[in-house]
């Protein structure tokens, strides 16, 4: 087995995210999986809830050193009609077994450090990761059981030859009877041209990025204190977790890209002092982005691109705890399982259209985004 890596391993959103393990999808709900998907979507659904386990699971049989801390996921709301959808939440994932909890607004508090929301759902399946260290430390596990890994090589071409395939980069060329093309949100940054459709069928978001001076023990033990990774219900979302130095990871988005690494400390300073006063103004020593990518209904998407050619795209931020499970199960697609026993749906690309124009206007939604936070939701 070959990995072809265009860059070096954990250089895109693998590497460059917050590292919260959550077993859930930002939008789509359990019921609309299974009632889109059927089966297939029932399938999913069971893998999405074991998902963040899945990757915990794995950290400690490899003994990858990644950071790794279990302490669940909490996801509070930011208003009293958006508990209402946190308790919803609830109860589609408890019918469905998963261990999920509606913490009420004294319960929150206490867990947050915090009384600036409302309750909201808490999954102890969750928790949070060193991302980079997690990528390096699985392709390290990787080349033991005999992945060769070639760095900088990014793919120029990928040619169909008889029974085989034919992947071109500037130095080799290497035959395959099987590829799985995992670009993700740099689909088409490297080579425009080797996946155009799928590379007009999301829109890669700008995520930021950044890290407190470690917190002393005082302010540790009263922000969070048990350690989840907390993500909140805004669309413009407001998340916090912490690293193995006790500082704060958090970020944001940004509507403008100009000066954005310089303004950026100020404004999301100003939410965590919001969030938590004793805190004070906090310092950041560490800032990073990396592109995140969005699909049209917030679902990933897997793509049949030829025989035994699979890609596939659109984590929604979500990436962290399904990257292991669903590995799986392409690689069980690429070695022949029938489709009716995996938790996929194999589709051909669909582009968006006039998806130029709509990759200027992208950033623009977080303004709507902030707009809708500020009022109640549709119920």
């Amino acid at each position: 087995m070959t990995l072809i890596e265009g860059r070096s391993i954990g250089f895109g959103g693998s590497g460059r995210n917050n590292g919260q393990v959550i077993p859930t999808l930002p939008a789509a709900e359990p019921d609309w999986i299974e009632g889109k998907f059927g089966d297939t979507g029932a399938r999913f659904v069971d893998l999405l809830q074991n998902s963040a386990s899945m990757l915990f699971d794995l950290v400690r049989a490899e003994g990858i050193d990644c950071e790794a801390e279990q302490t669940g996921w909490f996801q509070p709301a930011h208003s009293a009609a958006h508990m209402r959808i946190s308790a919803a939440r609830v109860a589609a994932w408890a019918k469905r077994g998963a261990p999920a909890q509606l913490l009420e607004h004294a319960e929150s508090t206490e867990l947050l450090g915090s009384d600036k929301w409302f309750g909201g759902m808490l999954n102890p399946t969750g928790g949070h990761i060193n991302p980079l260290m997690f990528a390096r430390g699985l392709a390290k596990t990787c080349v033991a059981a005999g992945v060769d890994i070639y760095e900088n090589s990014p793919v120029q071409a990928v040619v169909r030859e008889g029974d085989h395939w034919q992947i071109s980069t500037s130095n080799a060329t290497i035959t395959a009877h099987a590829i799985l093309l995992a670009t993700n949100a740099y689909s088409g940054a490297l080579t425009p041209d080797l996946a155009p459709k799928i590379r007009r069928s999301f829109v890669p978001i700008t995520s930021w990025q950044l890290a407190t001076e470690p917190l002393g023990d005082a302010l540790r033990a009263g922000i969070i204190p048990a350690r989840q990774a907390v993500s909140d219900t805004r669309g413009d979302l407001q998340y916090f977790r912490y690293d193995a130095q006790n500082r704060l990871v958090t970020g944001a988005g940004m509507i403008f890209k100009t000066t954005a690494r310089a303004r950026l400390p100020a404004h999301v300073g100003a939410r965590l002092t919001h969030a938590f006063p004793q805190i004070g103004t906090p310092r950041f020593t560490h800032i990073w982005n990396g592109f995140v990518g969005i699909t049209t209904d917030f679902f990933p998407r897997f793509h049949y691109l030829g025989p035994n050619y699979l890609g596939f795209l659109g984590y929604n931020g979500r990436g962290v705890a399904l990257s292991i499970p669903l590995g799986r199960q392409l690689a069980l697609a690429l070695t022949g399982a029938p489709e009716q026993d995996l938790a996929i749906s194999l589709t051909t690309p669909k582009t968006i259209p006039l998806h130029g124009f709509v990759l200027r206007l992208a950033p623009a939604a977080l303004a709507r985004y902030r707009w809708r936070d500020k009022h109640p939701p549709n119920l």
